[in-house]
């Protein structure tokens, strides 16, 4: 098949999962068009099988904002019909599946079937809001195919924007050939010399992903153990974390690394992930986790359930409660059997049940049901 995906470039689990996509169906021989405003994180254009095409959005002093999602439109019918395009594949409802939209209706009568896979946000903050309340239901009931990365969310979607399509639910997934423990002994023993455990944090740091309850369960834990900190990625709470992290005394062992490349290697020389945020609708980086056999804390909420069973592959508790997180790290990280045991299940758990294989089937078989094939 010829696929044109969209998603955001950023630093996220949407762009992330899509990128993810395109590289393992280019692996399985399918020609994938990557049309986005900007060459997304972990894409090597040189990967045989994958082209990048960047939209350019024309600015004019009549226009507030460049209008992005008609340049979109405009690309992703050009690369549509120029390389014979099957279908397009969107993530993130707004503004990808209305760009699809209206590309498909320039392309008429020319079929151009559009896939949206729905991620989060795009429902319940974007697509929750009054004023893109409706564009965001009517660009999914005008999708041949949705499908969503959790239960939680897919039955959001029908309760916060009132959703009649049918959506499958595909859930994310991790290539558990890449992410595995690590052997790189040298990066553990640059950040813990004298074998102190590591947590990890990984995230856009926005507010909903708490990255300052990670610095106040860290604090607890560094009371009870020797532990240091790694903090990885970048975003408007990163300023606040950094100053918790100083207020209380922890700025030698709490590591702010911004983005980095290679998540796989700094999770590998990890003990533990710290994942307390307001709301996951699936919880990417805690899979990626537990497929390098780190078991993960993080917050009850959305599809993370989904992934995590509590006391099984990692622990779960409430938003914001500080002390049971770190009550539950300090379970794992002082008691060695028990984080080797979560740890096992927890790549078991990953291999089984979102291991790329079974996945990227299911979205091959789902793209044949839009075919028609």
């Amino acid at each position: 098949m010829k696929i044109g995906i969209t998603c955001y470039p950023t630093y996220g689990g949407s762009g992330i999962v899509a990128t993810e996509l395109g590289k393992e169906l280019a692996d399985r021989g399918h020609e994938i068009h990557f049309i986005s405003a900007a060459l997304p994180m972990r894409l090597n254009a040189a990967q045989p099988n994958i082209m990048f095409h960047e939209v350019e959005a024309a600015t004019y002093p009549v226009f507030d904002h460049a209008p992005y999602t008609l340049a979109l439109a405009v690309k992703m019918a050009e690369v549509a019909e120029m390389h014979h395009l099957d279908l397009m594949h969107c993530h993130y409802a707004i503004p990808h599946s209305v760009s699809a939209f209206l590309a498909k209706s320039m392309l008429r009568p020319r079929r151009l079937p559009v896939v949206t896979t729905l991620h989060g946000t795009d429902i319940t903050l974007v697509g929750a809001e009054r004023s893109y309340l409706p564009i965001t239901r009517f660009s999914i009931e005008q999708s041949d195919g949705v499908t969503a990365v959790s239960q939680y969310l897919k039955d959001a979607t029908r309760d916060v924007i009132g959703a009649k399509k049918e959506i499958e639910v595909i859930y994310n997934f991790v290539n558990c050939k890449k992410y595995r423990p690590s052997t790189d002994s040298a990066l553990r023993r640059r950040f813990a010399p004298e074998g102190e455990s590591i947590l990890i944090h990984i995230s856009n740091f926005r507010a909903v992903k708490r990255p300052t309850d990670v610095v106040e369960i860290f604090g607890k834990v560094r009371k009870k153990i020797p532990a240091v900190l790694l903090m990885i990625g970048d975003g408007p709470e990163r300023g606040h974390a950094e100053r918790r992290a100083r207020e209380k005394g922890l700025e030698g062992c709490a590591h702010f690394l911004g983005k980095q490349d290679n998540i796989e290697q700094w999770l590998g020389i990890s003990d533990l992930l710290l994942l307390p945020s307001e709301m996951e609708s699936f919880g990417l980086v805690a899979l990626e986790a537990m497929a390098c056999e780190v078991p993960v804390v993080a917050s009850r909420v959305g599809g993370v359930p989904e992934v995590i069973t509590d006391g099984a592959e990692g622990y779960l508790a409430e938003v914001s409660d500080i002390a049971g997180m770190a009550e539950c790290a300090l379970r794992v990280l002082e008691q060695p059997q028990v984080r080797a045991e979560t740890g096992r299940r927890a790549r078991e758990k990953a291999r089984t049940l979102f291991s790329s294989n079974a996945i990227i089937s299911a979205y091959e078989a789902h793209y044949h049901r839009v075919l028609g094939d």
